[in-house]
């Protein structure tokens, strides 16, 4: 997505997420060389580390100016990311990625076996750090792995299914990125020891960002340009990944409908394999279709209204610094999809 979050220019923050990424690097160490650069290739790749972020930030909801992060808080936000680093490496396999993040995927350079053990090693060590936050941060990081699992099953049962509903689509979206970004902001509350209702508006603030996130993230693929992206847009649709413009274009009926509904059977294996049709020009096509549909503004329409659920969630701690930043990070998510359009 373009442009720099708000939230990520914090000077406290900057300075905390830099621990983390120290932190992140020593937890991934091993007496293994093979083993660290594997496992330490989308770390040193960089990231925006959003979750982080969210864990860091919410944990000083309750104070009026953001200060440094105790070691604790630190280890929670790294927990998170590591969750989030292990699902890219399940990703790519999944994909048949061939770069992240500029560089190499894992399984581009190492091979499948290699990515999924080493996502596998990511989501141990995570569930490591978390253990050792105590029992509640443990479970709750456990029940989001399976979350995570969840949704992007829900995503598979549904590839190139013409029918995806809306409600399928968000069961989905909930499960594969929401619960993490939820998840993120939760740890923060309780590792700070912040109160229950707090912990569980920031909770809702998370989830709900998640949501919105992941709405956008799927616009773009139909709005924005590869430069813009940073990738080949249109993934989503190549790949038979039918998001929420697709799913609303689809069930308006009518002519759009109906010659979106070729282009996409076009774009999809027809010998029961499961490999991507090359066809830049029909992609292109559905991509100008789906531009010009009244599903794009609805769309846009929906991630504002998880948006404004979050910040009405994080309403009654108005005030302190971190609170603002949230809020001001949610608005300019929304932000991103005008600029790209």
């Amino acid at each position: 997505m373009s442009g720099t979050s708000p939230l990520l220019l914090l000077p406290v923050l900057q300075a905390d997420l830099e621990r983390v990424e120290t932190a992140l690097l020593r937890s991934v160490r091993t007496d293994d060389p093979f083993l660290t650069e594997v496992a330490a290739h989308l770390i040193t790749a960089g990231g925006k580390r959003v979750r982080p972020a969210f864990a860091l930030t919410s944990a000083a909801t309750a104070i009026a100016t953001m200060t440094h992060a105790a070691d604790d808080v630190v280890m929670g936000a790294v927990s998170v990311e590591l969750v989030h680093l292990g699902s890219l490496y399940h990703d790519d396999v999944m994909d048949d990625a061939t770069t992240r993040r500029t560089v190499d995927s894992v399984n581009a350079r190492w091979g499948n076996l290699t990515a999924i053990l080493a996502g596998d090693y990511l989501l141990a060590k995570a569930s490591e750090i978390a253990a050792s936050l105590g029992t509640e941060v443990a479970g709750l990081l456990a029940a989001t792995i399976g979350r995570l699992c969840e949704g992007q099953i829900l995503e598979l049962r549904h590839a190139f299914d013409l029918g995806r509903t809306e409600e399928a689509y968000l069961d989905s979206i909930d499960g594969k990125t929401a619960s993490l970004l939820g998840t993120a902001c939760r740890i923060g509350g309780i590792v700070a020891g912040l109160p229950r209702p707090q912990i569980d508006a920031l909770t809702t603030f998370g989830s709900s960002f998640g949501m919105a996130f992941q709405i956008v993230d799927d616009l773009l693929d139909v709005t924005a340009t590869d430069e813009e992206l940073g990738k080949p847009a249109g993934h989503d649709l190549v790949e038979g990944t039918y998001t929420l413009p697709v799913i609303r274009t689809l069930a308006a009926g009518g002519d759009r409908a109906e010659e979106l509904a070729g282009l996409l059977r076009r774009l999809a294996p027809t010998d029961g394999s499961i490999e991507p049709v090359d066809d830049p020009t029909t992609l292109e096509a559905a991509r100008q279709l789906l531009r010009s549909s009244p599903a794009v503004v609805e769309s846009l329409d929906v991630a504002r209204g998880y948006v404004e659920a979050g910040q009405q969630a994080l309403a009654p701690y108005a005030g302190t610094e971190a609170v603002t930043a949230l809020e001001a990070a949610a608005e300019h998510l929304l932000g991103t999809v005008r600029a790209a359009g």
